[in-house]
């Protein structure tokens, strides 16, 4: 079933949402850039009262910034492979780490084997320019800085990763490949039953997740208010699961579109 458009969400939907998760790549962001009308509305979302947690690929060390510097409660980082928050008691930010640091180094490993065979295999893809900065996962770009790689090869590279036996998930710019049983929402539900007691069974009607790719597919399925900024659409013919919602305008427009409504709820 086709998404509905976002401007038909009742408003009492929108009077009841206490948490907005977002997707960062191609949600949050426009062509690789935040834009400054998009870091005002995830500001003016954070101000308003409403909790804001990104959840995204992009790696540990991107999701340390995002968490100390951004206006923000929390960051799902690796497609759920950690998650950081603010500790208000303590004042800073703290990590829970799904695995223990010599496990993260055994799979390392790992995925250093499946790089080097997906790079062999698959002309034209590259490591990810933020590898450096992850902790969980192989990150392999095949459009955010290189030339974008017709879908027979993003179906390559994943076909390559599982073979060495990894979890795959294919974002808007890269294919995320780690040994885990975790993905963005197994994490999201311990984060909120471990950090602010919420059983998201329950509590899901009341909050919106916004994204964009095949990758958050086990979010849209969950949430029934989930909405798909219009880039979404790109992806369609490949996602058996869709949002209930789209909105008309595109990765961070598409943000402020639905930040736009909340804050009007609220008045």
């Amino acid at each position: 079933m086709s998404p509905a458009p976002f401007f038909e969400i009742p408003s009492p939907v929108l009077s009841g949402v206490h948490t907005v998760l977002t997707d960062v790549d191609d949600t949050l962001t426009t062509s690789g850039q935040l834009t400054a009308d998009a870091y005002l509305h995830l500001e003016r979302l954070f101000l308003s009262g409403i909790r804001v947690v990104l959840v995204t690929g992009r790696p540990a060390g991107w999701c340390d910034h995002m968490a100390r510097m951004w206006p923000v409660h929390g960051v799902v980082g690796e497609n759920g492979a950690f998650y950081m928050w603010m500790d208000e008691t303590e004042k800073r930010i703290r990590t829970r780490h799904l695995l223990a640091a010599q496990e993260r180094q055994k799979l390392r490993k790992r995925l250093d084997l499946a790089r080097e065979d997906v790079l062999k295999a698959v002309a034209g893809c590259a490591v990810a320019s933020d590898q450096d900065f992850r902790q969980y996962d192989l990150a392999i770009d095949f459009c955010e800085d290189v030339p974008r790689l017709p879908q027979a090869q993003v179906d390559q590279i994943v076909s390559v990763l599982q073979k060495h036996g990894l979890t795959t998930k294919v974002s808007s710019i890269h294919v995320n490949a780690w040994q885990g049983e975790w993905n963005k929402l197994t994490t999201v539900k311990r984060m909120f039953k471990e950090v602010w007691r919420l059983d998201l069974e329950k509590e899901n009607g009341n909050m919106i997740y916004m994204g964009d790719s095949p990758n958050d597919m086990p979010m849209f399925e969950f949430f029934p208010h989930a909405v798909g900024v219009a880039n979404v659409m790109d992806f369609a013919d490949r996602m058996p699961i869709m949002p209930n919602w789209i909105t008309q305008n595109k990765s961070g427009a598409g943000f402020v579109e639905v930040t736009q409504a909340l804050l009007q709820s609220r008045l």
